[in-house]
């Protein structure tokens, strides 16, 4: 019944007085104004024009039947294996130039059917949002800078407490006694502190203000 035949055509053309353009079915030829597509098994109705909006895609070279010979259903629509749930957006967009998603569809999908299809404006347009997205997500982990400090025994105090803003001590190593003034040991140790460096979205890194902690 979707043949877009409508039966009695002919006298309903008179009866009426307008042209009714369905009274034939249209032609099997590569001019007809609707085209059929079977995109992995749904069916989506849609004008030769739109599917030309973008130039370069597959979907327009499909319709110009040119270089593709697409295999067709027993209705007559272009088979495409691929999956149905994402070429909506993409029509739509070819109708109305917007990318409109349910909440629910990722992105990234449509993303590899803009590619399927070749539809550059479209693979801009997600590929800007997906980039939007990813910033608040790349707040990278903070990297910790380490640096280790040598000092002995009697500055150990106070190196821990004038310690710069950021600089967190972490472990204490006792290298023993190098040298002796007289007859006292001066014990040796190696201080690591680290800091963590933040890398913000703008590549710039701002740095923690963690008061160093001992």
């Amino acid at each position: 019944g979707l043949r877009m035949r409508m039966e009695g055509g002919e006298e309903m053309q008179g009866a009426v007085g307008l042209r009714c353009t369905w009274d034939t079915p249209p032609p099997t030829g590569t001019r007809a104004k609707w085209v059929r597509l079977n995109v992995g098994g749904t069916v989506f109705l849609t004008t030769r024009q739109t599917l030309c909006r973008e130039q370069k895609s597959f979907l327009c070279r499909l319709c110009q039947g040119e270089e593709l010979q697409s295999d067709r259903d027993e209705t007559g629509a272009y088979l495409i294996d691929r999956d149905p749930t994402y070429f909506g957006p993409i029509l739509n967009f070819l109708r109305h130039g917007k990318l409109v998603l349910d909440k629910d569809m990722a992105e990234e999908g449509v993303l590899e059917e803009a590619e399927f299809y070749n539809i550059g404006p479209l693979i801009r347009i997600i590929k800007d949002r997906l980039e939007e997205k990813d910033y608040p997500v790349t707040q990278v982990p903070p990297k910790h800078v380490y640096r280790v400090l040598q000092c002995q025994e009697e500055e150990l105090t106070q190196m821990v407490s004038t310690m710069s803003d950021g600089w967190c001590f972490e472990q204490l190593v006792n290298i023993g006694s190098s040298y002796n003034y007289g007859n006292e040991d001066q014990t040796e140790f190696l201080c690591v502190v680290s800091k963590e460096l933040y890398n913000s979205p703008s590549g710039l890194s701002s740095e923690a203000s963690h008061k160093a902690k001992v």
